[in-house]
């Protein structure tokens, strides 16, 4: 599993892509209404993820000044032994934000900070990364269908710019709009996958939320913490999915655009 900030990088547009796009699709914004709410989208998606990704960090920032009573590592081993997991291991990994679960070895990954302090922000991260294994243990339906659209997902990142400008080329010289659509339905993957992700990350914080208060680790003030911590983080896969949206949005304005010029 990817952490929260990585998956905000992979599949929402940074600036530089917003403008670039916004810039190319201008002109003919102005003539498609659905190309200008692509572009409307994409500015509001751009300030939303912003805004999101710093409350996140002045929020992991603040929690992490706060004492918990154990670390991160010590939260996870809990957390899998008391759900009957024994085959998943608790491991330290190198960088900021690179938390996550892997469940083709089975290992709970967590970040130097969060695996050896004791605060908040490492036993609410460590919990949640935990209520990825329980997912998986259990078989979670809709961890289950990421999974399983992984590869699909891979190919359209891959192909779908390719086949998209191809059929952009396409439309200009002689209208036929096809393979531009296949190339959107391409993209169309990875907003797919960034919505089917969402279940599964809610999921996982309710899971890390019910056992840190069951356990006794976290209540009261302290586990309103650590739930402010993983809402946060949540958001971010929110603003992923809409950026996402928003694109499509933008991209389905395009070709309309350019096949209404050739008529």
């Amino acid at each position: 599993m990817m952490s929260f900030l990585q998956v905000l990088a992979q599949w929402g547009p940074d600036a530089s892509e917003v403008n670039d796009l916004s810039m190319r699709g201008f002109s003919s914004a102005m003539e498609n209404p659905t190309t200008m709410l692509g572009i409307i989208l994409l500015v509001v998606m751009g300030l939303l993820g912003t805004v999101v990704q710093k409350r996140l960090m002045s929020v992991m920032s603040k929690y992490s000044q706060v004492e918990a009573p154990v670390s991160g590592a010590e939260t996870a081993r809990r957390m899998l032994e008391q759900n009957g997991i024994h085959d998943v291991r608790v491991v330290s990994t190198k960088g900021k934000l690179t938390d996550h679960y892997n469940p083709a070895d089975k290992t709970v990954n967590l970040s130097e900070v969060v695996y050896k302090c004791n605060t908040i922000t490492a036993m609410a991260v460590a919990a949640h990364e935990c209520g990825h294994a329980v997912q998986h243990a259990t078989a979670y339906p809709w961890l289950r269908l990421r999974s399983s659209i992984v590869p699909m997902v891979n190919i359209g990142s891959r192909l779908g710019q390719v086949v998209f400008i191809a059929g952009l080329a396409m439309v200009g010289a002689n209208g036929n709009t096809t393979v531009a659509w296949v190339g959107l339905a391409l993209f169309a993957c990875t907003s797919i996958f960034a919505f089917i992700t969402l279940p599964v990350e809610f999921n996982a914080s309710r899971r890390a939320l019910k056992w840190l208060e069951e356990s006794g680790l976290a209540d009261g003030a302290m586990h309103d913490q650590a739930q402010t911590a993983l809402k946060w983080a949540a958001m971010t896969y929110v603003s992923a999915a809409l950026s996402s949206l928003a694109q499509l949005v933008y991209y389905a304005g395009i070709i309309l655009s350019r096949a209404a010029k050739r008529r």
